[in-house]
């Protein structure tokens, strides 16, 4: 009997020091095993848009390369809020990325009680990819450069219309900020969406739009639409011919949409850096890159600690934008 409880003693003295090391485990020993079962990642969109997109594009290709499955779940509503905010709370053991567009960033002052902290709620991974905004009008409109549409609009004051995807978006924002900086009297016009607002713009009831790249792009190359500019730094690989804002004699106007990825905090900085590296050599893949101008996007992958500053500088400022444009908060 003594031998037989001995025997139990010590199988449950083992298995008590096993769990004890599993638990006291460095994370860069946790790193070195993730992931150990499927991964989520929340898309706080709807299924079919660029995001999504996106997302579908990375999970499947770090179900590859880590061999166990991530796998997307949309949880649209709030401009994204809904999905962000269920990320920012779930556990921070690498099992739930968030991938999110430039809503992150601009729902912080859009909506006046935003329900997750933008800075202190997650982990910024990495800018995957990023899609200028464009500058476009109606061929009928008679402007051919950036500078052309700028005499227009001050010898008109209050008679144009600028049509955007929708309030918060950042073309809308990109289009408040070019009023604001030239000084420039125009109407915007918020739309339910890209596509209702690029054929307004294409039928000439606003003859002028700012658009997110990837669905206006089509309508350039057919010829329905004049591209005047890009906001990117540098010009678009989807459009090449097109110059920038800044190139076009507006600096400072830089805009755009990002895809990111993000972790909730206090993920451990091993599973952050094991993550970014692993996708900066996805959004390398050639067929990934393919992909990405496909959809108008340019591959960007780069450190956590850029993406932080790019994060803090894109809320400040949109947030002076939304102000000085006084463009109200939702409830």
């Amino acid at each position: 009997m003594t031998t037989v409880l001995s025997r139990r003693t010590a199988m449950l003295i083992v298995s008590a020091l096993a769990i004890l090391g599993l638990t006291q485990a460095t994370p860069e020993a946790r790193a070195q095993t993730y992931p150990t079962h499927p991964v989520k990642v929340i898309v706080p969109f709807a299924a079919g848009g660029p995001t999504d997109v996106m997302a579908r594009l990375i999970a499947q290709k770090l179900s590859e390369s880590f061999k166990q499955q991530f796998y997307v779940e949309n949880h649209p509503g709030a401009g994204g809020n809904i999905g962000m905010t269920q990320a920012a709370r779930a556990t921070p053991d690498g099992y739930t990325l968030l991938v999110a567009s430039s809503s992150f960033v601009v729902n912080p002052s859009l909506y006046a009680k935003n329900p997750y902290d933008a800075f202190k709620d997650f982990e910024p991974v990495t800018l995957a990819a990023a899609s200028p905004n464009i500058l476009v009008v109606n061929p009928e409109l008679p402007v051919k450069t950036v500078k052309d549409l700028v005499a227009l609009l001050k010898a008109n004051p209050g008679k144009y219309t600028i049509a955007n995807p929708g309030i918060g978006t950042t073309p809308q924002l990109a289009a408040e900020l070019f009023k604001l900086a030239l000084k420039l009297d125009a109407t915007s016009v918020p739309f339910g969406g890209a596509a209702p607002a690029v054929q307004s713009t294409v039928a000439g009831h606003t003859p002028i739009a700012f658009a997110a790249l990837p669905p206006t792009a089509p309508q350039v190359t057919g010829g329905k639409l004049r591209a005047l500019a890009v906001t990117s730094a540098k010009r678009s690989s989807a459009l090449p011919d097109v110059p920038t804002l800044a190139e076009a004699g507006v600096t400072e106007q830089e805009s755009e949409t990002m895809q990111g990825v993000f972790l909730p905090a206090k993920t451990p900085k091993a599973i952050v850096n094991q993550l970014n590296a692993e996708i900066a050599k996805v959004m390398a893949m050639p067929d990934v890159a393919a992909k990405c101008a496909q959809l108008g996007f340019d591959p960007v992958a780069d450190k956590p600690e850029a993406f932080a500053a790019y994060i803090k500088n894109e809320v400040e400022k949109w947030g002076k934008v939304i102000r000085d444009a006084k463009i109200p908060q939702i409830p």
